[in-house]
C-alpha cells in the first residue's frame, strides 16, 4: 500500500493538480447558491486535486493510466 501513495508526478503536475483544486474550490463558491450539491461536488474534487498537488501524487497514474502532466 505504500508504492501506492508514493510521489509519482514532477513540479508540472503539482502545479496543475493545484490549479485545478483552486479552480474547483472557485466554482463551488460561485454555484452554492444554485445548488448545494453541485458546490459539495466541486468542493470535494478541489480539496482532492489539492491533496494530490501537495502529495505530489496522481491517482489516475497510481492506477497505471498514463497522463502527459
Amino acid at each position: 500500500m505504500k508504492r501506492f501513495f508514493a510521489p509519482n508526478i514532477d513540479r508540472t503536475g503539482r502545479l496543475v493538480r493545484g490549479l485545478m483544486g483552486v479552480a474547483l474550490l472557485v466554482g463551488a463558491l460561485f454555484t452554492y447558491d444554485q445548488s448545494v450539491w453541485l458546490a459539495v461536488l466541486l468542493a470535494a474534487a478541489g480539496v482532492f486535486g489539492l491533496f494530490e498537488a501537495f502529495r505530489g501524487w496522481c491517482l489516475a497514474r497510481a492506477c497505471g493510466i498514463k497522463t502527459k502532466l
